[in-house]
């Protein structure tokens, strides 16, 4: 047993592999953390009916406003309204989960939304 060293260090790669997969590892997670960012400092606007109606989302969308024109309003079509808002939430959000993608999906797994 001349030969024997102890420890983990044969044919394992030693100390030095692992510490570089802890640096990747932690690379990885900074850019992760600052993708997220990203998305929550993010402003989307989504809009329906010519501009009628604007609502700004962050990337993990969170509703930031909305904005509704007064010639968007009538009292006597409301579902109109609610239909003009329901767009624009929809736009917002199909625009936030391509940046997602963009950001987030080089990182793999499943998504947020």
């Amino acid at each position: 047993m001349a030969g024997y060293r102890g420890g983990f260090g044969g044919g394992f790669g030693g100390g030095a592999q692992m510490q570089q997969l802890m640096k990747q590892a932690q690379k990885m997670q900074e850019q992760m953390a600052k993708a997220q960012e990203e998305l929550e400092e993010a402003e989307i606007v989504g809009e329906s009916g010519g501009g009628l109606v604007q609502v700004v989302v962050n990337g993990k969308k969170a509703v930031q406003s909305i904005t509704i024109k007064p010639e968007a309003v009538d009292v006597d079509d409301i579902e109109m309204l609610e239909d003009l808002i329901i767009a624009a939430l929809n736009s917002a959000y199909d625009e936030a989960d391509e940046l997602y993608e963009e950001k987030m999906g080089k990182f793999g797994g499943a998504g947020l939304f």
